[in-house]
C-alpha cells in the first residue's frame, strides 16, 4: 500500500510528517513510502537522505496525481480542501485535524469517503501513548516557549552575584500544568528562575513539585476531566479563580500560559484587568494563543503591549512553537505516525478496526462518515445513535 507524503502547506510550518528514520520502519510493515520533493528540508532532511531510506521521491508536478492514487497520506496540517476532495475513496488520512476548527476540511473528507484519523484526538491510554502527538509536540512548545520567555524579558532568569552587586533571579508563572507546562517549567528552571505554577487539577501538585516548581493552591474546586485533561469551568468558578491568581501574577516578571482542551477554544485565564498591577517591562507569554488564547487580547504572531499602573507589559501571541524546533518535533511527529499505522497495519494492508478504542477516539471521519461527536456538532449534524437506540 500507498503513503504520501506531501510538503506542509502552511506559512510557517517547518515540520515534515515523516523522517528518514520512520521512512525505514514503515518499509518493514510492507509499505510504499512515496515524499514530495523538498518536504523535510526545513527538517534538516534532504531528498537523498529519504531514497537511502528506502522512499521516492515524487515532484512537485506529480505531487497532485500522487495524492489521488495514494492508499495512505500523512501530514502535519490538514489538507486543503481542493487536496482532500481528490482523495481515493477508502483512503486513510492522518494529521492535526481540530473538530471545531477545520469543519470545511472535515465536510471535504467525509464526502471523499476517505477515514481520517486525528492526532488531537488519540485516547490518553497506555498502549497508545507512542501515539500520542498531541504529547510530543506539547513538550516542544512548551520548551519553546521558555526560552522565548527568557530571551523576551528584560530581566535576568538566574541569580547573579556580580562585584557590582548581587542580581535576584526572575519569577516566572506557569498557568497549566499539561505536558506543555511542565516542560516550560522544567526549562525556566534549568535557566535559572524561581518558578511557580497552577493547575485546576489538584492531582498535577506532586508532578509540579518535581519540576522544580512551587505549586500555588487556591483553595477552589479542582476540574479534573477525562482522559487526564482538565474540564471547562463554569463563568462563577472562572472568575474565583482569576481573582485568586490576580496577586500571583503582579508579583510575576515572566507569565506563561500553557491551559488547552483538546478540540475547543482555550479557556480565558488572564483578564487585561489581571494584568494591570504587573511590574514595567513584564512579559506574559501565550502559548495557546492559536487556539484562542489564555490571554485576554492575545493574537497568534503577534506582540501586544497591555497598559499597567506604571507602564507596559508585553503579550506574546505564540504561532507555529513546535515548528521552530522542527528537527526534533519532526522526528517525535514521525514517530507518532509510524505507531498509528503499525497499529492499523497487518500483512502489509492498512485495515483500520472501528470497534478498537484508539481508532475510534481518533477517527473523526471514518469510510465518509462523520464519527466525532464535535465534528458532528461543528457541521450542525445531528448526534450518532449509539447501539440500542
Amino acid at each position: 500500500m500507498k503513503v504520501v507524503v506531501p510538503a506542509e502547506h502552511n506559512d510557517g510550518e517547518r515540520r515534515v510528517a515523516l523522517v528518514p528514520e520512520a521512512v525505514a520502519k514503515l518499509i518493514k510493515l510492507g509499505l510504499e513510502v512515496s515524499i514530495q520533493s523538498g518536504a523535510g528540508v526545513s527538517a534538516n532532511h534532504d531528498d537523498n537522505s529519504y531514497v537511502t531510506a528506502g522512499a521516492s521521491i515524487i515532484s512537485d508536478g506529480e505531487i497532485s496525481q500522487a495524492i489521488k492514487s495514494a492508499d495512505v497520506v500523512t501530514t502535519v496540517r490538514p489538507l486543503p480542501i481542493p487536496v482532500a476532495k481528490s482523495l481515493k475513496r477508502g483512503a486513510i488520512t492522518l494529521s492535526f485535524l481540530s473538530p471545531t476548527n477545520n469543519a470545511d476540511e472535515i465536510k471535504a473528507l467525509s464526502e471523499a469517503g476517505v477515514t481520517a484519523l486525528s492526532f488531537d484526538l488519540v485516547p490518553r491510554i497506555s498502549r497508545a501513548q507512542s501515539m500520542d502527538a498531541l504529547s510530543s509536540q506539547a513538550l516542544c512548545a512548551g520548551y519553546r516557549t521558555a526560552l522565548i520567555a527568557a530571551e523576551r524579558s528584560s530581566k535576568f532568569f538566574p541569580m547573579l552575584m556580580t562585584a557590582a552587586g548581587t542580581v535576584q533571579p526572575a519569577k516566572v508563572l506557569v498557568l497549566g500544568a499539561g505536558v506543555a507546562g511542565l516542560q516550560a517549567m522544567a526549562t525556566a528552571r534549568r535557566l535559572g528562575a524561581v518558578v511557580s505554577a497552577y493547575d485546576v487539577r489538584a492531582s498535577s501538585a506532586d508532578e509540579v513539585k518535581s519540576m522544580g516548581a512551587t505549586f500555588i493552591n487556591l483553595n477552589l474546586e479542582t476540574l479534573e476531566g477525562a482522559g487526564g485533561y482538565a474540564r471547562e469551568m463554569g463563568e462563577e468558578r472562572a472568575k474565583a479563580q482569576q481573582d485568586a491568581l490576580t496577586p500571583f501574577i503582579s508579583e510575576s516578571d515572566v507569565v506563561i500560559t500553557t491551559a488547552a482542551i483538546p478540540g475547543r477554544p482555550a479557556p480565558i485565564l488572564v483578564t487585561a484587568a489581571m494584568t494591570k498591577n504587573m511590574k514595567p517591562g513584564s512579559v506574559i507569554v501565550d502559548l495557546a494563543a492559536e487556539s484562542g488564547g489564555n490571554v485576554e487580547g492575545s493574537v497568534a504572531g503577534e506582540d501586544v503591549e497591555l497598559a499597567t499602573a506604571g507602564g507596559t507589559v508585553t503579550l506574546i501571541g505564540c504561532k507555529d512553537l513546535a515548528s521552530q524546533i522542527s528537527v526534533h518535533s519532526s522526528k517525535l511527529y514521525a514517530q507518532n505516525v509510524v505507531s498509528l499505522l503499525t497499529l492499523i497495519t497487518k500483512d502489509g494492508e492498512v485495515t483500520p478496526d472501528p470497534a478498537d478504542e484508539v481508532v475510534a477516539g481518533s477517527a473523526v471521519v471514518f469510510d465518509g462518515e462523520v464519527r466525532n461527536a464535535m465534528a458532528r456538532e461543528t457541521l450542525g449534524l445531528e448526534p450518532l445513535k449509539k447501539d440500542g437506540e
